[in-house]
Order: C-alpha cells, then sequence, then structure tokens
C-alpha cells in the first residue's frame, strides 16, 4: 500500500473541482462566486438589451423635433439621469449621452438607466462616440464625429438596425457621411458654444445647402437656444441639439417644453 500522506501530495489538476491543499483537511467542493453584474451573462430566455429595428420610414419620423444631449460636465454636479427625465417630461424627442471626461466602465451605468428610461418613454436613445457602448445597453443608435472611427466601420460593427449619426460641417461631409450609411447628419457649430472647443463655424445657410445635398434628417448643433432656434428651423433642420440650454437650465423640464414648443 502506498502512503497516504505521500498520495495526497500529489500535484492535483488545477481545472478540477476539488481541493484539497493540506493532507489533514478533507476534500471540499469549492463554488465559484457569480460574475459581477455588468458582465453576468443572461439568463437563458431572456435576450440581451438590442436596438428597436425601425424601417426607413420610421427612422426619417423618429429623427424630429428637440434632441437633448445629455453631457454629465454641463449638468453642473445635478444627477443627469434626473435631468434627462426631466427633458423627457417637457418634450424632448430623442435623447443622447455625451461624456467626454470618464472611461466608458465609468459611463455604463448611466448609460444602462438612460436607455431604460428612453426605452419606457419610446423615444430614441444615442451613445456618442462609443459602439461598443451603445451596443453593450441596447441604445437605438451611436453618434461619431469626424475624428472618430469611420462611418463604414462603424455601421460594420453595429448592423443595419442601428442609428448612426454623423457630426459634419457641410454638404461635402454631409453627402459622404449619408453614402458611408449614416442615417442622419448634425451641421454646427451654428452659435458660439463651450460645450466644445475645436469646432468649426457654420450657418443657416450651411443647414440650407445640407438639405438640398442630403436625403437623410439633418440636426442642427451648437449655441441654440431660444432665441436663436427658429432661424434653424426655419433654414430646414428636422432636429435641434442642445446641451446646455437643458442641461444648464434652473428648470431643465420648463427649458425643453419652450424648445419643443418651436417645432
Amino acid at each position: 500500500n502506498e502512503d497516504p500522506v505521500a498520495l495526497n501530495l500529489r500535484p492535483r489538476s488545477r481545472a478540477g473541482p476539488w481541493l484539497w491543499p493540506y493532507p489533514s483537511r478533507p476534500p471540499r467542493r469549492v463554488t465559484p462566486r457569480p460574475p459581477p453584474a455588468a458582465i453576468r451573462p443572461h439568463a437563458k430566455g431572456r435576450p440581451r438589451p438590442r436596438a428597436r429595428p425601425l424601417s426607413e420610414g420610421a427612422r426619417h419620423n423618429a429623427l424630429r423635433g428637440l434632441y437633448v444631449i445629455i453631457d454629465t460636465a454641463a449638468c453642473a454636479g445635478r444627477d443627469p439621469l434626473g435631468i434627462a427625465g426631466a427633458a423627457i417630461d417637457g418634450g424632448a424627442r430623442l435623447i443622447q449621452l455625451r461624456d467626454k471626461v470618464n472611461e466608458k466602465g465609468v459611463q455604463l451605468p448611466l448609460a444602462q438607466a438612460l436607455a431604460s428610461l428612453c426605452r419606457e418613454a419610446h423615444l430614441l436613445f444615442i451613445v456618442n462616440d462609443h459602439a461598443d457602448l451603445a451596443q453593450a445597453v441596447g441604445a437605438d443608435g451611436v453618434h461619431v464625429g469626424q475624428k472618430d472611427l469611420p462611418i463604414k466601420v462603424v455601421r460594420h460593427l453595429v448592423g443595419s438596425e442601428m442609428i448612426v449619426g454623423a457630426s459634419t460641417n457641410n454638404a461635402h461631409e454631409a453627402r459622404r457621411a449619408q453614402a458611408d450609411g449614416a442615417d442622419y447628419v448634425s451641421v454646427g457649430r451654428l452659435f458660439e458654444t463651450g460645450s466644445k472647443a475645436d469646432t468649426r463655424p457654420a450657418s443657416t445657410d450651411t443647414i440650407r445647402e445640407v438639405k438640398i445635398a442630403v436625403s437623410v434628417p439633418v440636426c442642427a448643433i451648437g449655441g441654440i437656444n431660444e432665441s436663436n432656434i427658429d432661424q434653424v428651423i426655419a433654414a430646414g433642420a428636422d432636429m435641434v441639439a442642445v446641451i446646455s440650454a437643458v442641461c444648464s437650465a434652473p428648470d431643465p423640464r420648463d427649458a425643453a417644453r419652450r424648445l419643443a414648443g418651436h417645432f
């Protein structure tokens, strides 16, 4: 018979479920801890959140009206989710999460909450810059700039169901964005803004030129508020995107209501 101590000291596979680190202790089964909720697989029969499929006509109809961009830096320490809810109550048709400061892992909980809020309100939720974050939370779309991943690459990553928006500054960029697969284009900046430093100026004439150049919806952006929103709507903008006009307003709900009332 072999020495039982020697048997206990033999190397054992780390892959198995049994651990017996000491000869004097009985073997025990170790139950692995579940992964964190953020990476835990969905239960059987419970699909991962996905973008809601929209027909081309439905997309065009949905891409209209007040487009509120929730920028955490513009919320002045207030709850971004609460501001988004107030904007929706005030008449916002689209909500975008824009965070140029925090890493994507830090943005994830807010993105998940905004996606759920917009889903319950039956309006579109867009994530700025990050296609992978948009997919992770089941957002309806992603918006990219001229220095982000090319639209063709983004479209390949997210497929045909997700909305892809693109920042442009002129008719040439807008035509190229549409040809590459963008569902809408934004045009700006139209007025002075503190939300982004490296912007190129545009005008209401640019809006008119872009409207002639493309068939997808056109969003005006950059320094728009209640004093100038009528100018960009008259120039043909299908959507008007605002940040500080709502996020920094003393009463975001009332600010959204007054802006949405111009459509």
